[in-house]
């Protein structure tokens, strides 16, 4: 059944679950079988049974409470949850704002509750009143009472009754043992051990090193869930050390959602709400990041079609330099940034036979692959210019190198600077991972000159390498007319053509 998410109608869907509870309802229908297939299946289970509330439907005339049916990237986010439960792992959902999030949390919570005897599931927010105040939508018991009552029968736990099994902060199956525990503000991870705990809005903790050590010990799987707050916080540090999973929810995943929904959201919102809620910006109340999250929004919602690939196909190769570091490789046409290749745990010979193969493949002639000589990026260079096809085309670049432009501190600030000029009219991947990089990075003067920082700095600061704005950024060290093996000058290399980047 094809469904429209702009326009929705929920007639046939309710339709739909009717004849599927009659299904079940009649005689010989093997209800443990289905229940066998939703204890592994939570994605399932939620679309076919749960129900959600939206209260701005009430002003089109529409159903308040619907079919909670999931879209691709929020079936998605239940797998990520029941695969991090499965594997002890705690986890980090960056999301914007509206995007079902918090629903999801829940119906992920109780399928656990339903389908898993003895499991104890944790919720915490920074306010009791948004975790548990009855009569009120806003919070996640509320939530929770509503998605077990609006069940079948057949689903809820025995003898369920929301007044006598669903108290203040808490939510009995006295059928299989299982549990939902609510704590709030500094108390949060003080009670009993969990299965799992959900963190919600977690960069918004006014404590947070203290409730994350207390959590420590409370579950081996937190899940932490919010928007952006800013930099400098624990979520902020968590999502860009490179230590902990990270699942993103970015508004362009979402099928309810357009250019015409996000121009709305430009018009009516304050830009820093904007910029951290709807585009997931970090730098938004940061006065030292130094690419906007708004021009890198922007730059991916222009598809490759809307800025025409105009000139030599440049490609920058960033190899990793530590464990948790990825190699990545990046071409670039004029103002189009292709789908990045991105991988890790590959040795110089690994990094240089996939680059080659890379540009081997590449529709068009490559006219330069600028390569990160600083670490393992030396060997790499040179076993490129082994390959006879390549040696006049491979680039060595030290980001480190000093300049005299009376501008750029080194050739790092000068790529940045080209970089964030060439951005305002590109057209770059829609990859949140990218989005961050871009955005995370800050910047100073020194000696009147620009100072991007390095990646150790960033490092020393708990966040990872961010490897594919240092791919892109290679594409912009030298211009590719000067096919030189020996060390190229530091001459900065000036845009020409404001339409394609040449």
């Amino acid at each position: 059944m094809t469904f429209d998410w702009k326009e929705p109608d929920h007639a046939p869907v309710f339709a739909e679950r009717m004849a599927r509870l009659e299904r079940i309802r009649a005689p010989g229908y093997d209800l443990a079988a289905l229940k066998a297939h939703y204890k592994q299946h939570p994605a399932d289970f939620i679309n076919d049974w749960g129900m959600t509330y939206d209260p701005r439907n009430a002003e089109i005339d529409k159903p308040t409470v619907v079919p909670f049916l999931l879209f691709p990237r929020q079936r998605e986010y239940v797998g990520w949850l029941f695969e991090r439960w499965r594997k002890r792992e705690d986890g980090l959902t960056e999301k914007s704002r509206d995007m079902g999030v918090s629903w999801l949390c829940v119906g992920f919570a109780v399928w656990m509750f339903l389908f898993w005897p003895g499991v104890v599931v944790g919720v915490g927010s920074r306010k009791e009143e948004y975790v548990d105040k009855l009569g009120d939508p806003k919070s996640l018991f509320w939530k929770v009472r509503s998605f077990i009552d609006l069940l079948p029968d057949e689903f809820q736990p025995e003898r369920w009754n929301s007044k006598d099994h669903a108290p203040f902060m808490r939510v009995l199956n006295v059928e299989n043992g299982s549990s939902i525990i609510g704590e709030a503000g500094d108390n949060i991870g003080r009670g009993a051990r969990t299965s799992i705990y959900f963190i919600d809005e977690s960069a918004y903790l006014e404590h947070a090193d203290s409730v994350i050590a207390a959590l420590s010990q409370t579950s081996n799987c937190k899940q932490h869930v919010s928007t952006p707050n800013g930099a400098g916080n624990q979520f902020y540090r968590m999502r860009h050390s490179g230590r902990t999973k990270v699942f993103v929810f970015d508004w362009k995943d979402d099928p309810r959602k357009g250019k015409d929904w996000y121009q709305k959201q430009v018009e009516e919102l304050d830009e820093v709400v904007l910029a951290q809620e709807v585009n997931r910006d970090y730098s938004a109340s940061v006065g030292n990041s130094y690419i906007s999250g708004a021009a890198v929004t922007v730059a991916q919602m222009r598809g490759p079609a809307d800025v025409q690939a105009i000139g030599p196909v440049l490609v920058g190769v960033d190899s990793a330099r530590f464990g948790g570091d990825k190699t990545v490789i990046t071409f670039r046409q004029g103002r189009v940034v292709f789908p990045q290749i991105i991988f890790g745990k590959a040795d110089v010979v690994d990094v240089a036979g996939r680059t080659a193969d890379a540009v081997r493949a590449w529709p068009d002639r490559v006219d330069q692959i600028a390569v990160d000589t600083i670490g393992i990026g030396a060997g790499v260079a040179d076993v490129l210019r082994r390959i006879d096809d390549f040696k006049d085309i491979v680039v060595d670049v030290n980001s480190a190198l000093r300049l005299d432009d009376g501008q750029n501190y080194n050739l790092r600030a000068r790529m940045a600077r080209d970089l964030k000029e060439w951005v305002k009219h590109a057209s770059l991947p829609n990859d949140p991972e990218l989005t961050t990089d871009m955005t995370a990075l800050q910047y100073g003067y020194k000696g009147g000159e620009l100072l991007i920082e390095s990646k150790d700095d960033m490092k020393a600061r708990g966040m990872k390498s961010p490897d594919r704005f240092d791919s892109i950024c290679l594409t912009f060290a030298y211009p590719p007319k000067d096919r030189r093996t020996q060390e190229p000058t530091t001459a900065a290399w000036q845009v020409l053509d404001a339409a394609t980047g040449y």
